[in-house]
């Protein structure tokens, strides 16, 4: 009798232990299951933020976000109604300084000389510049003079043209106005005869 009562346990083991076992098996998955939810979840947001910052940066870059801005600096610089600005905006806002016009006879072979007449102003970084801007206007007008004169007229052709000419100005005007810093060189006129 007792082998009898020990081969029914020994029977009845086996069937607990694949129940036990399912049992775990499917808790198991019931967990991994859980686990991808949480990870499907989780990738969602993580690929939502990169997707929202994606648009906020296109938006940004485009001008579409800062155009408030910019509006509010144009009115402030045209004598606009916000008198009390604060100190933040006092120094986002630009400082131009005017070199004024300047005529060169650009290098060629032809029969007629050519001409290239440009207004040239400077973006400054600071407002505290202006009067060094005086002091030093002598050697920059010369060295862009310099540079000038040494061109023809199919390096000023097309967009591309104007964007090295731009670039060699900066390069030059960064150079001979140390310690001022220049932000960027601005055509505001340019005629080529």
């Amino acid at each position: 009798m007792a082998d009898k009562e020990a081969a029914k346990k020994d029977e009845k083991k086996p069937a607990d232990q694949a129940e036990g076992a399912a049992e775990g098996a499917s808790e198991e998955e019931g967990g991994k299951k859980g686990l991808s939810k949480k990870m499907i979840m989780i990738i969602g947001a993580v690929a939502s933020l990169v997707l929202i910052g994606g648009v906020v940066t296109t938006l940004f870059l485009t001008g579409v976000l800062g155009k408030k801005a910019d509006s509010s600096a144009t009115e402030q610089a045209s004598g606009g109604t916000d008198s009390g600005a604060n100190s933040a905006d006092q120094k986002g806002k630009p400082v131009f300084y005017s070199l004024g016009d300047l005529l060169v006879n650009l290098s060629g072979e032809g029969k007629h000389p050519n001409f290239l007449k440009i207004k040239i102003n400077l973006e400054l970084a600071d407002e505290k510049d202006l009067p060094l801007m005086d002091a030093i206007k002598p050697r920059i007008i010369d060295n862009f003079q310099v540079y000038l004169r040494e061109l023809r007229i199919e390096d000023l052709r097309g967009s591309a043209g104007m964007y090295r000419l731009r670039e060699e100005l900066l390069l030059r005007v960064t150079e001979a106005a140390q310690p001022v810093r220049i932000r960027d060189v601005l055509f505001q006129e340019m005629l080529v005869q």
